[in-house]
């Protein structure tokens, strides 16, 4: 179903969408263990969207395009009208090729 997530501003997520609530596509079978946000945090993953004590999208800033989501974003990519990580996903990467 569709869930909403906050994103952190100045996060790649915020970027990305450009505004700090969206509705994406679910299909919860996975979820990051609160146990282990904090270290996980520690060695530089961002959780940069969640949904109250869910963590919806992790990024790491450092890399050049790490961006993971819970959600489905091919659930809402249409021919000429994609999904906004799947454009950032190909605007990140050109000229990258060697």
């Amino acid at each position: 179903g569709n869930y909403p997530a906050h994103l952190k501003e100045g996060s790649l997520a915020h970027k990305i969408y450009g505004k700090t609530e969206i509705v994406e596509r679910h299909r919860h079978r996975y979820e990051v263990n609160p146990e282990y946000i904090q270290q996980i945090q520690d060695k530089g993953m961002v959780f940069s969207g969640t949904n109250g004590d869910l963590m919806e999208i992790c990024e790491i800033p450092e890399h050049p395009f790490f961006f993971g989501s819970q959600f489905h974003p091919e659930m809402k990519s249409r021919p000429g009208r994609p999904s906004p990580p799947f454009l950032a996903f190909v605007e990140a990467m050109k000229g990258k090729r060697k």
